[in-house]
């Protein structure tokens, strides 16, 4: 099944006969290869989640390849969760580290000044939104997105003197305490829970204009109804697109509004870009889309060039920190800064974002054609090289009139599992995990997107012919015998 014309094979999705291998030489990768795997399942924690569904073992990559210890080649889709805007070990991201480690400078330096450091907040602060460039602060920050988000949470709250925040349904900030709880799967609750507009499962069941005005007095009249339950917060906290909520760009109108709700009462408008940002949506910064400009931005993956980055950055009226208020021990990430500064300048010259927009909007119409061929693909979504792919049980009766077919985890499972078959890696996301996800690099080729469309295509199609029982069974089992088929699913 393919949804586009054809193209030339980018990554051949099995095992390579390069012709110079021999038999003995593949046995010997394939229980390299399996050996590795079965080390990790009896040494590494439970809490592993990406080598459950992704029994592989990179060894070498390039751009959107990877190439496993055993020699099979994927299309690497998933972008390590969309960390690699330029892809793997990008020739200027490679320059920009070598450069550093030959010039003997030093790679642990706390929060010290240094030229790296320097060349690294320029680059940064010229890409910003210019209403927030013009009076910004940078915080350096632990090294992840979650880190970033504490230490949003963190500021908001010492500068107005509130404890309370706003968060949203579907979101996801990190799985550090205050970002969880800011987080869609919360277990205990110390935030304020809106709806976030979802054009698909909308909270209100009408979708549309309708269903994010809808969503936006709601939130009106918790922060306006003196009986609602909710003091007056110290900010809110949002993504411009949902990603692990499963794939959903806010509109841009209901954007506007949450700004004009937040700066009318005083509260910190917070845009958790760590996803969303470096060009991913379309724009450089996925605010733009709407015109917004937050009075905190929290940014880390791709601002680090694939290396371990996070920062904060926000209107120098709320530094009010005292010094030592919030610090860590790797902040100062010397590799990562010029990593991150390499990527930040080639995204901007190159207009990546722009290229993603197109290619976005694109490899989106293309898929479409899916919901038209399958019954279960229920809504393709998302937002330049941001894209999601539902899938539901379209047997089963919606939960309420009118509405959507319940989601279909075991399908977008099954999807997955044909995909990585077919030398395609993809992720899950979403409410039960039934969105496939596609966060490939903002370098892929036109070549390759159709590759990626295609395998994806007869990946479903696959599924569609036996979409319940022994294919929900398969679905399960890890590919080749992987050793953890016997743990608890991931």
């Amino acid at each position: 099944m393919a949804v586009t014309e054809s193209a030339p094979e980018v990554a051949p999705a099995t095992q390579e006969a390069a012709g110079a291998r021999t038999l003995h030489e593949d046995a010997g990768a394939r229980a390299a290869h399996e050996g590795i795997l079965r080390r990790q399942s009896a040494r590494e924690s439970a809490a592993r989640t990406y080598a459950r569904a992704l029994p592989i073992v990179p060894v070498r990559a390039r751009g959107l390849t990877i190439e496993g210890a055993d020699g099979s080649r994927y299309l690497d889709c998933l972008s390590g969760a969309g960390t690699l805007a330029l892809g793997h070990n990008h020739p200027v991201v490679l320059e920009a580290i070598r450069k550093v480690l030959d010039s003997e400078a030093p790679l642990h330096v706390l929060d010290l000044a240094t030229p790296v450091k320097d060349a690294f907040t320029t680059e940064l602060f010229r890409t910003l939104p210019p209403g927030l460039a013009d009076r910004a602060r940078v915080q350096f920050c632990g090294p992840a997105g979650t880190d970033a988000v504490e230490a949003a949470l963190k500021l908001v709250r010492t500068a107005t003197g509130r404890g309370g925040i706003l968060a949203f349904a579907g979101a996801y900030h990190g799985m550090t305490a205050g970002a969880l709880e800011a987080s869609g799967g919360a277990p205990d609750v110390r935030v304020a829970r809106l709806p976030y507009p979802h054009p698909y499962r909308c909270p209100f069941g009408v979708g549309g204009e309708r269903g994010a005005e809808l969503a936006a007095r709601w939130t009106e009249s918790i922060l306006d109804d003196p009986k609602s339950g909710v003091p007056g917060p110290a900010g809110m906290i949002l993504e411009p697109v949902q990603g692990e909520g499963g794939v959903i760009p806010a509109r841009d109108d209901w954007m506007r509004r949450m700004r004009e709700i937040t700066a009318a009462r005083s509260i910190a408008l917070i845009a958790d870009e760590v996803q969303t940002g470096v060009g991913r949506t379309g724009t450089f910064w996925a605010v733009e889309h709407s015109g917004v400009t937050p009075d905190v931005m929290v940014l880390s993956k791709a601002i680090g060039g694939s290396l371990p980055l996070a920062v904060v950055v926000y209107r120098d009226d709320l530094d009010v920190w005292e010094p030592g208020s919030h610090a860590g021990t790797f902040r100062g990430n010397q590799l990562a800064m010029a990593a991150g500064a390499a990527t930040l300048a080639y995204v901007r010259e190159n207009q990546l974002a722009e290229r993603a927009a197109a290619l976005g909007a694109h490899m989106i119409t293309q898929l479409r054609a899916l919901e038209t061929d399958f019954g279960f693909v229920g809504d393709v979504r998302g937002r330049g090289l941001m894209i999601g792919v539902e899938l539901v049980d379209p047997d089963r009766p919606p939960a309420a009139p009118g509405g959507p077919p319940p989601a279909a985890p075991e399908l977008a499972a099954a999807v997955q599992r044909e995909c990585l078959r077919r030398g395609l890696i993809v992720e899950l996301g979403g409410r039960h995990s039934s969105v496939v996800r596609l966060l490939p690099p903002l370098t892929i080729t036109d070549e390759q997107a159709t590759a990626v469309l295609d395998r994806l295509a007869d990946a479903v199609a696959e599924v569609a012919k036996e979409p319940t029982g022994p294919r929900v069974a398969e679905a399960r089992r890890p590919v080749s015998g992987h050793p953890e088929q016997s743990e608890r699913s991931g």
